[in-house]
């Protein structure tokens, strides 16, 4: 109710785990939509708008005139229309227009900022709509970004809750949670607090800096990590003299042939440059025809281990700057995102992307800048 009464025309809401933002949400979504006005769901990925667009097409059955389920769009009696989109792909809702859109763990977007002024928030123009940004907080990325401009005022509006502030959650499973999670996870995922430099890798946006051109006389090494299913190829172009990540491509839904003359590009335009290229599972017979056809290929064969040894490497390089990353929305999400996830029976870590987010662009760079003789360490030995 605070929130329905306190809202502007662009509203960000930093909430701890669990406080309830899926049901305002779905509140805030269907309000407009019983009016007769067009409204739209954006979640990171599509299962997350997969489970949102299922749940409320139950909620909504008895005036439901009509539901598309290819399309995730839900036509209602007072003719009010719901579209849910995954932001997997940015541009699918070009050309939409909308009375209010809800972008449900907003954090967690790769490319937010640029979703939102390329696609979004042009779509509100024709109704003069507004937005909702519900998420918990995920490092110092765009989402922080709008929080701040939500407290200065304007057409911006921001909220703070904890999961403290759900008063059906008891305080004694809050407190079992501070007393057994990782201080930083229980202050990000609980207190909804923005933790600087990300889960893992520290002074990311310092260290981002604008593409490079390929420099006569330097060496480059790129980094391959190739796509599997739902996933993105990327190949990341670092300079070694500079140690300076110069260029990134990423992709999907590109058949291999295509890919491979990507690369072949990319190895011709930067002086030649080596490539490293992890061959687990389908990265073995790409490897292989890629070095059929002349291309000089390192081999990473990716466990438990090594990649621990590969990204405990880049994380000293982001400690100690001894890397510049390119300003790229993706990469700086995916860094600034990236977490261990458990520990092994013997302690050892295990690193990845939080569930619905990718970490494509991460492993490339963390590829590269081990093949650069970039001062790998292990910073936990069993």
């Amino acid at each position: 109710m605070r929130v329905k009464s306190e809202a502007h025309r662009f509203n960000i809401l930093c909430c701890g785990r669990r406080w309830g933002k899926d049901v305002l949400g779905n509140e805030l979504l269907i309000d407009p939509a019983l009016d007769g006005l067009p409204v739209a769901w954006f979640a990171p990925t599509y299962r997350m708008m997969l489970d949102t667009f299922q749940a409320i097409v139950e909620t909504l059955k008895p005036i439901e005139a009509r539901v598309n389920a290819s399309e995730h769009r839900i036509e209602l009696v007072t003719k009010g229309v719901i579209d849910f989109w995954s932001l997997d792909s940015q541009d699918s809702a070009r050309g939409r227009k909308y009375k209010r859109v809800i972008l449900n763990e907003a954090a967690m977007v790769a490319g937010l900022e640029t979703a939102w002024n390329m696609v979004i928030r042009p779509a509100l123009a024709d109704y003069s709509g507004d937005a909702f940004f519900l998420s918990t907080p995920r490092g110092m990325n765009f989402f922080r970004t709008l929080y701040t401009l939500g407290l200065g005022g304007g057409d911006y509006k921001a909220w703070h809750f904890t999961t403290g502030d759900n008063p059906y959650i008891k305080l004694a499973e809050i407190e079992a949670m501070r007393a057994t999670m990782p201080d930083r996870a229980y202050r990000q995922e609980i207190q909804a607090e923005f933790i600087e430099g990300g889960v893992l890798f520290r002074n990311v946006r310092e260290l981002a800096k604008p593409a490079q051109d390929p420099q006569a006389g330097h060496s480059y090494i790129i980094g391959c990590d190739w796509a599997r299913s739902g996933d993105y190829t990327v190949f990341a172009v670092l300079d070694r003299d500079e140690k300076r990540l110069v260029h990134l491509d990423r992709f999907t839904g590109i058949d291999y042939p295509t890919q491979l003359m990507r690369l072949t590009a990319l190895h011709q335009r930067y002086n030649g440059a080596e490539i490293i290229a992890e061959t687990n599972a389908m990265g073995k017979p790409m490897t292989e025809f890629a070095s059929g056809r002349s291309l000089p290929i390192q081999e990473f064969v990716t466990t438990n281990e090594s990649k621990q040894e590969i990204i405990d490497g880049l994380v000293k390089a982001f400690e100690f700057r001894e890397i510049t990353i390119l300003q790229d929305d993706v990469l700086i999400a995916e860094l600034e995102a990236y977490e261990e996830l458990k520990r092994t029976a013997n302690g050892r870590p295990v690193y990845g992307a939080p569930e619905g987010m990718h970490d494509d662009c991460v492993m490339a760079l963390a590829f590269a800048w081990k093949a650069a003789g970039g001062n790998a360490v292990v910073l936990f030995e069993a």
